[in-house]
Parts: structure tokens; C-alpha cells; sequence
């Protein structure tokens, strides 16, 4: 059985009338990295907040391995703000070990985890330079850099790709997969639905301050899957149209060269793909086949745009 770390409860919330979150529960599993989704101003930053005890539900209750939360919790807890804010005059060795011990860390234990880290992003030679000087990509690896100093049990990051180029977000990535690894559990929130992809255990979309949808990111795919598959072949294309019967019907046709093509088959009435590779062997030489499944950009469109409101981004 799967042990809880975050447990989220009927957790409502409004400022001045207008509601943020709407009676929000979720349950986080130790040692995931779980996805928080929802278009701009859904409530993902107001829940955030209440997890970290920055404002107070209206209502519901959120626990931290099975203890409600308290603000001695919360260092347990990594976070990562969309706002980024570093203070500019502090140089990075000064600011980090500020942070560090403002979590609890002796200054050698500081020392040590500022040295490992400025190691790990080879950014050693930034040590003495102040924040200001940083570029927003460099700004933003010393704020990551700041919220895994003091080895949180749970991390929540709000957008931590922002602001990264393609390689750096890679780089963040592979560093979030080496803390799962280590059994951190990481709370990422984000438009990147690429990323929710890859590194995403289970997700929650929330939208309207309410929850419509939790679980894994494969089964929110299953779930709303077209009956489409994907068949790369090589030989004639006549053959091919010729080999399918009413049973299945050709979506889109892509020809990739040197009587190569890739195909795009919807399923009719009870065919299955054994059918489908059943009518295709022996008329052209199958390289691969595959179930298309949605993907996460496609299930938020989908789980989202019937509910978004016009005056909505």
C-alpha cells in the first residue's frame, strides 16, 4: 500500500467573496513526483500557500505524514515560488547560507550542502557574486539551489522550468529524478505538459477552484483515448489500403520515403489491434505499431476548454 505524505481535505478557499478553492482534496504518495495542474487561476498558488501555511483555509484540513500541519512542518518542506525572489545585494554563497540556516542547518552543515550543490551545477566561480549580477537562468539554479539546501522530505515547486533554456531544463529534470530516486517526493506545478509527461507519476487538475480530475498520468491518457494506432511500415500502399477491411478506417497517411510510410488507423466497431496486425502481415513489412494515447496537452484541453469561461486565459 502506497504510504501518504500530503493528505488534502475539503480544503476551500475565497478572498473577498470570490472563491479560490472549492471543498480540494488530494492525497500525495511518498516518494512521487506528483503533477498539480490547471490553467492561470485555477488556485494551484492559493493551495500551495495553504500547504506551506502562508494563508489559512476557510475550511479542511492539511496533514504531513498523518500530523496536521504546523508551522515547524514547514521545514520540512521545499519551496520553489513562481515569484522568485533572491535578495539582490547578498552574494550567492551569502544568500544560500542565509537560507540554509533560516532552515534549520548548523553553518558546516550549510557549508557542505552549499559546496555539494555549487559542485553539482558546476557553479562554483558564482560563489562570490552577488545576485545582481546573474543572469535569470543563473538566478534561478541559486532559488532551486536554495529550496533542496536543507534536504526536504517533500518539495513543491511552482513553475521551476520558467526562465531555463532547453538544456538547463533537461539538467533540472534529471535532478528531480535523482531526488525521487532518493525517495523525496515533489510536488511539481506547471504548464509544461511535456514534463508532466516524463517525470509525473500521478496528477490532479484543478480548474474553477475545483478538482475534476486526480490519478495516474498514464490512465488520464487511457482514459481518454481515441481508438487510434500508428503503423510504420515499408512496402506498397495500395497493398496496405487493399489489406483493411470495414473494420478499420485510415485517420492520415504520412510517406517518409524509399516505399516507407507511416499510417494512422482508427478502429471500427469491435476491431482490435491483433485484427488489425492479423490483416496487415504478409501484404507489407510492419517496423512498428503503437497505440496512440493522448497526450497531457490534449487531456488538459479537453478535461479544461468545455468549462473555460471567455473571459478566461
Amino acid at each position: 500500500m502506497n504510504e501518504v505524505i500530503l493528505d488534502v481535505k475539503g480544503v476551500s478557499k475565497s478572498f473577498y467573496r470570490k472563491e479560490a478553492l472549492h471543498n480540494v482534496s488530494m492525497s500525495v504518495y511518498k516518494g512521487e513526483v506528483f503533477g498539480l495542474l490547471g490553467p492561470n487561476g485555477a488556485g494551484k498558488t492559493t493551495l500551495i500557500r495553504i500547504i506551506n501555511r502562508i494563508i489559512r483555509p476557510d475550511e479542511g484540513s492539511v496533514r504531513l505524514n498523518g500530523d496536521l500541519m504546523t508551522d515547524e512542518h514547514v521545514r520540512q518542506i521545499g519551496y520553489l515560488p513562481e515569484e522568485r525572489g533572491l535578495y539582490r545585494n547578498m552574494t550567492v554563497y551569502d544568500h544560500l547560507l542565509f537560507l540554509g540556516r533560516l532552515k534549520g542547518l548548523s553553518k558546516s552543515d550549510a557549508d557542505q550542502k552549499i559546496d555539494y550543490w555549487l559542485d553539482y551545477f558546476k557553479i562554483n566561480d558564482w560563489r562570490k557574486k552577488r545576485i545582481e549580477e546573474l543572469s535569470k537562468g543563473m538566478a534561478q539554479k541559486i532559488q532551486f539551489v536554495a529550496t533542496v539546501l536543507h534536504e526536504p522530505k517533500l518539495l513543491i515547486l511552482d513553475e521551476p522550468f520558467s526562465g531555463f533554456d532547453p538544456v538547463n531544463v533537461e539538467l533540472i529534470k534529471a535532478t528531480l529524478m535523482d531526488l525521487k530516486s532518493q525517495g523525496r517526493t515533489i510536488i511539481l506545478s506547471t504548464h509544461n505538459m511535456k514534463s508532466v509527461e516524463e517525470i509525473c507519476d500521478r496528477a490532479v487538475l484543478i480548474h474553477n477552484a475545483r478538482k475534476i480530475a486526480e490519478g495516474r498520468v498514464s490512465e488520464l491518457q487511457e482514459e481518454r483515448k481515441s481508438g487510434v494506432y500508428a503503423v510504420k511500415f515499408r512496402g506498397n500502399m495500395i497493398a496496405f489500403v487493399n489489406a483493411l477491411w470495414a473494420g478499420f478506417e485510415i485517420v492520415d497517411k504520412q510517406e517518409l520515403g524509399d516505399d516507407r510510410y507511416l499510417i494512422r488507423v482508427k478502429m471500427r466497431n469491435d476491431s482490435t489491434f491483433d485484427d488489425l496486425l492479423g490483416v496487415l502481415l504478409g501484404q507489407v513489412k510492419i517496423e512498428a505499431a503503437w497505440e496512440e494515447l493522448p497526450g497531457m496537452q490534449d487531456v488538459f484541453i479537453e478535461l479544461v476548454q468545455p468549462k473555460t469561461e471567455s473571459n478566461e486565459a
